[in-house]
């Protein structure tokens, strides 16, 4: 099964970039092992659009354009679900025994995500009550991908 990251925005040479590669790699390391294979980032520019309701439509159409057939889409919004890790890890495990193509975790713009997006997905996913740099995000969201597989591996990486 592959696991993707989509995100609005390109990421800039610096230390966020760095982290995100670092784990990015650590999960396709230990993920070959598992039945999981990809680890992509596909990067979405942003919107030029001046209003932000026309930001966030074109941004999710191409979100959208980005999932592939019959992904399980895990996007995240600030009014979604906290997971524990477990809970996260549990869902790739269970997505990838069941069969689906590919997990698809999606960060949005600046101005959040399109009702279309939030209604397709599968999960919306919250890091918390506040609200962080969508670089931290970022490397949040790559850190736990990476920690789904060692809680998967039963690797001591993870420790409750």
């Amino acid at each position: 099964m592959r696991v993707l990251l989509v995100t609005v925005g390109r990421l800039k040479a610096g230390a966020e970039r760095d982290l995100v590669s670092r784990y990015i790699d650590r999960a396709k390391a230990g993920g070959r092992a598992l039945g999981l294979a990809g680890f992509d980032t596909i990067e979405l520019a942003e919107s030029a659009a001046r209003r932000p309701d026309d930001r966030m439509a074109e941004e999710g159409q191409a979100i959208l354009a980005a999932v592939p057939a019959g992904a399980t889409l895990i996007a995240l919004d600030p009014r979604g679900r906290n997971l524990t890790s477990e809970a996260f890890a549990e869902r790739v495990r269970a997505d990838r025994d069941g069969g689906v193509p590919a997990v698809c975790c999606v960060i949005g713009g600046a101005d959040g995500l399109a009702d279309v997006v939030r209604s397709r997905a599968d999960i919306l996913l919250a890091f918390g009550a506040a609200t962080f740099p969508h670089q931290l995000v970022r490397v949040m969201l790559a850190e736990q991908v990476y920690r789904a597989t060692t809680i998967l591996a039963g690797h001591p990486y993870h420790r409750a």
